[in-house]
């Protein structure tokens, strides 16, 4: 039961008990007063009759008569005349009962009154006594009219004494409500602020609440801002700030082998004369220019969400953007900037070299670096500024227009042409933390079954994704439903379809329709689409919450500066980019970067799980630093 409810319950229970007491102390003492007025009633009609008998002389017959005409006017009880030696001479008594009242009223609150006695005598000479007792029936339709009349008063005083005390708990509900929100989002990883409110003990409560949350926050963003620095010695280029050789290839692997790899663009920079140029100009001229350059290449990669730059060596940069297949005019407008940049260091002489080559998914990383590089050879031998583009790799089997794409998407799903395919995800002891399930789809009834990767590009584009998500979705529910051993499946989602209220809206009924079957379901998005659409992937993580599913964020890592922005999501857990973890077992300053991440994350209660895990050497170095599982090409099922 709620504080609030508590609280009202308190309120009314409080409430009808006071009114109880008043009603019975009200009842007692108006009992009480009709006895006494009884008693006393009692004793001065027995005074009065005694009195008036002396005074006539009456003989025996006319007392009779006496005692009859004033019992039959119905306001005795017992009329009783005596002679002296205590023989009845007169005696009238009602029949029991008929009060004009319940009789569970009168057996509840009886009325009794002492019965009035007066002497009759002649002169000094004693003729008998009286004994007179009044009807108590008028008494008890008083107090019964008197208890209503009170019930009525309290009831009306009730109303308004709860009318009161509601409004009193509405102006504490607000302030109440905020501070508990405020302890149910820390306990769901999300540590926000509040209003103190004017309520003295919840001000009190909220200002500690406030100021322990934004205790965490500092602590956080200081040690997040520690790790950035880490990563950045680890894997930049300290002069241009562009990413380094190592860090560069890695990357540039990871996507090639990632499910959801959407293909791209590789573009190879080669300054051209940079040794003559240092000789010149001198180191400092120099380093200025190639700080200068290595902007302008930096923001040429801004163009892709995924995109990357970094200098390979002294005078070689590369430009990698995922998810395009027409870097020409990026070449292009790059070399352009280039050449003005450059131009008050170098003049007329060459500025640039460039190179510009495609891959998609699965595509051979030397091959495409071979052909960037022959590519780039053929415009450095022409000796000026000039762009050279490799052989396309491509598929000729692959539909070509947005309308081939639109309809075999489309087809596909209609018929079922889509399934899961699924890699263990373990953790460090060996056993299985959940499947990871990437979508696979066929184009007809008799091809292959084509990767993410090679569907997906088209399906962003034609907003397709909702629907391949929702299909995902319902085959990770229907696996985990036909199978109650499977511990959880997990299902990669688009930023796109996120960003759609009605996809939200659909993935949010279904789970709750199987709320069983949605405790074992892990969603996920890439960091790269939960940065770009935040308030939508903010909204998609609340209203998940109420499914009982766990949402993760993937490939985390590349923005890592940005971590600041989900700490208040209440996520579940991060799945760090393979890009990290190559070779980890022999960069020092990943491990230490990865250690540093693992250990906030574990501080707001998050599982930490490693992508791209291609050698038991980085298993370990992963197990060594804290990290909770791992997914990869080394990691297999369990016997």
């Amino acid at each position: 039961m709620s504080m609030y409810r508590q609280l009202w319950l308190a309120i009314v229970v409080s409430t009808m008990l006071a009114l109880l007491g008043s009603l019975f102390a009200a009842t007692l003492s108006a009992r009480a007063y009709l006895s006494e007025q009884l008693t006393m009633k009692n004793a001065d009609n027995a005074s009065a009759l005694a009195l008036s008998l002396s005074q006539r002389h009456a003989d025996a017959v006319e007392l009779e008569l006496t005692v009859a005409a004033l019992f039959d006017s119905g306001h005795y009880e017992l009329i009783r005349i005596t002679d002296p030696f205590g023989r009845a001479m007169v005696e009238r008594l009602a029949p029991a009962g008929n009060y004009a009242v319940p009789n569970w009223f009168v057996a509840l609150l009886p009325i009794e009154s002492a019965p009035g006695r007066a002497q009759i005598s002649d002169g000094w000479k004693q003729l008998g006594s009286i004994e007179l007792i009044s009807h108590s029936r008028f008494a008890y339709q008083a107090l019964w009219k008197s208890v209503w009349q009170m019930v009525a008063a309290l009831l009306v005083a009730g109303v308004v004494g709860g009318y009161l005390g509601s409004l009193v708990l509405r102006r504490l509900r607000k302030p109440l409500k905020a501070v508990i929100d405020q302890a149910q989002a820390i306990a769901e990883r999300r540590f926000v602020t509040i209003p103190e409110p004017s309520v003295p003990e919840l001000k009190r409560l909220a200002g500690a609440m406030n100021a322990t949350v934004t205790r965490l926050k500092s602590m956080f963003d200081e040690e997040a801002a520690r790790l950035e620095a880490v990563r950045r010695e680890a894997n930049c280029d300290t002069l241009t700030g562009l990413a380094n050789r190592n860090h560069f290839l890695a990357y540039f692997k990871e996507q090639l082998c990632d499910e959801n790899c959407l293909g791209g663009s590789l573009i190879v920079i080669r300054l051209a004369g940079l040794a003559e140029t240092n000789r010149r100009l001198g180191r400092a001229d120099t380093d200025e220019l190639l700080k200068k350059l290595g902007a302008v290449i930096g923001l040429a990669a801004t163009s892709q969400p995924d995109g990357i730059a970094a200098r390979l060596n002294g005078a070689d940069f590369a430009v990698l953007l995922p998810g395009t297949q027409h870097a020409r005019g990026n070449a292009e407008r790059l070399l352009e900037q280039l050449i003005e940049e450059a131009a008050p260091y170098v003049g007329n002489e060459p500025t640039a070299y460039i190179g510009v080559g495609h891959y998609l998914c699965g595509s051979s990383f030397s091959m495409i670096m071979s052909q960037v590089d022959t590519a780039l050879a053929s415009v450095e031998t022409q000796g000026h500024n000039g762009i050279a583009e490799a052989s396309l790799v491509g598929d000729d089997e692959a539909p070509r227009t947005g309308e081939d794409w639109a309809q075999m998407i489309s087809r596909a799903l209609d018929q079922g042409w889509v399934r899961l395919v699924s890699f263990p995800v373990i953790n460090m002891a060996g056993e299985i933390l959940h499947r990871e399930c990437p979508l696979r789809l066929m184009l007809d009834e008799h091809g292959d079954w084509l990767p993410a990767g090679r569907f997906l590009p088209m399906a962003e584009r034609l907003r397709l994704t909702s629907r391949l998500d929702l299909a995902a979705v319902g085959l990770g529910l229907k696996q985990l439903a036909d199978d109650p051993q499977l511990k959880g499946l997990a299902i990669n989602l688009s930023a796109s379809s996120v960003a759609d209220q009605d996809f939200r809206r659909q993935i949010v009924s279904q789970l709750r329709q199987q709320p069983q079957v949605a405790a074992r379901l892990w969603l996920e998005i890439a960091e790269t689409g939960a940065l770009r659409q935040f308030d939508a992937f903010s909204r998609f993580v609340g209203d998940l919450k109420v499914t009982g599913c766990r949402v993760g964020v993937e490939h985390f890592g590349r923005q890592f500066s940005q971590i600041g922005l989900l700490h208040n999501l209440g996520l579940d857990y991060l799945k760090i980019d393979g890009t990290f973890v190559r070779g980890l077992d022999s960069n020092l300053g990943n491990q230490t970067f990865l250690k540093g991440l693992a250990s906030i994350a574990h501080g707001i209660d998050l599982i930490v799980i490693a992508e791209g895990v291609a050698t038991n050497a980085e298993l370990s170095a992963l197990a060594s630093i804290g990290i909770d599982g791992a997914t990869g090409p080394a990691i297999c099922y369990p016997e």
